[in-house]
């Protein structure tokens, strides 16, 4: 089986919901794909949860890649490193609902698309139990970024989307922090003028395990980069302003 899909899945301590995931993308899930749970620490209960229960996990592709410093960021950053597939996909600890939609997303990339969205803002997606503040901050800067800044994304700051090799291995991610990463590589996707996608996705707020988002610790890191989608748009900046991997600027 040649694997298609590599899919991050940043965790800390999510014993008690990774099983259920891995289940839906086992059931779900038809391409051939490789799953690489990052953790921070080798006592995370997420890693004791998954070898306590192969026969839970049979039939997955699983590895295990340990991030050399601590956070989400680091994370997906050590599973982006360790993956060598086409397509890249981070993907939450805790969805067990959207196992679906993953094939018509690597279909979508398949069809030329360097980024995927999974869109909670179009018809069929939708977005349940966030708490006001985040829920305020995601609304508002999905509709202004969407409709202000031209972005080809209805939710721009969604963690859980898909990259192909190109943007994995070619664009140089600056941001540090949290999930800011991904409307990086969105705007600058944009910028390039390369190929966006979307499909409707599921979002409902966790019901156990505490959650990594820190809205108010990475609004500094979003606001960049909302900045920057702006000055795509309205300055016209120009594509070679992309920072790009060392590799693609010697090329």
């Amino acid at each position: 089986m040649t694997v298609r899909l590599d899919i991050v899945i940043p965790v800390y301590n999510e014993g008690r919901n990774i099983l259920a995931t891995l289940g839906v993308l086992r059931d779900q899930v038809r391409t051939p794909a490789r799953i690489l749970i990052c953790y921070d620490r080798p006592e995370d209960d997420t890693l004791t949860a998954i070898k306590a229960n192969p026969a839970k996990v049979d039939g997955l592709t699983i590895e295990f890649v340990r991030n050399p410093g601590r956070g989400a960021h680091g994370a997906i950053m050590a599973g982006f490193a360790a993956s060598r597939a086409p397509f890249v996909m981070v993907f939450p600890a805790d969805d067990n609902f959207n196992g679906g939609i993953i094939d018509a997303m690597v279909n979508k990339a398949e069809q030329g698309a360097d980024i995927v969205c999974a869109s909670r803002f179009i018809p069929g997606g939708r977005m349940e139990g966030c708490p006001w503040l985040k829920a305020l901050l995601v609304r508002t800067a999905a509709f202004t970024l969407c409709h202000g800044a031209r972005l080809p994304s209805r939710d721009p700051t969604n963690g859980f989307r898909l990259f192909s090799r190109r943007v994995i291995d070619g664009i140089a991610i600056e941001s540090d922090a949290g999930f800011c990463f991904s409307i990086e590589l969105l705007v600058k996707v944009h910028r390039l003028g390369w190929p966006v996608a979307e499909v409707p996705a599921q979002w409902f707020e966790r019901e156990s395990g505490a959650s990594r988002f820190k809205v108010l610790s990475w609004l500094p890191g979003y606001l960049r980069w909302y900045r920057y989608a702006f000055a795509t748009t309205y300055l016209r900046q120009p594509a070679k302003s992309v920072k790009l991997r060392s590799s693609w600027n010697s090329a």
